[in-house]
């Protein structure tokens, strides 16, 4: 049996669960923490309501933002950034739970 077929057909569907679960979770620590995201992003002094357009800011650097310079009425800001933060720890429980669920379904057979 040649070594590609090998690999092809016990190494990778072996593999697999592991993979594709590092990749989630790296994903998900990612998009969780805010320095990574500070130094790559950046930060923007307006909202860009143009999804294909310019630059935009991060959710923590919106919530950051909201925070440390709220408007006229504050309550608005807060609000907009704990739902920010809100939204930033749903997005990395969501990725969480979809890397545990690839990592049950594709594990093999005798470790579930």
């Amino acid at each position: 049996m040649p070594k590609w077929r090998t690999v092809a057909k016990v190494v990778l569907p072996t593999a697999l669960a592991g993979i594709v679960t590092g990749v989630t979770l790296a994903i998900a620590r990612v998009i969780g923490e805010t320095a990574p995201l500070l130094i790559i992003a950046g930060t923007t002094d307006s909202v860009n309501f143009n999804l294909f357009d310019g630059r935009m800011a991060t959710l923590p650097v919106f919530a950051y933002s909201s925070v440390r310079s709220p408007g006229v009425p504050p309550e608005f800001s807060l609000d907009r950034a704990w739902g920010a933060a809100l939204t930033l720890l749903l997005i990395v429980m969501l990725l969480n739970l979809i890397a545990r669920l690839v990592s049950h379904f594709f594990s093999p057979k005798g470790e579930r």
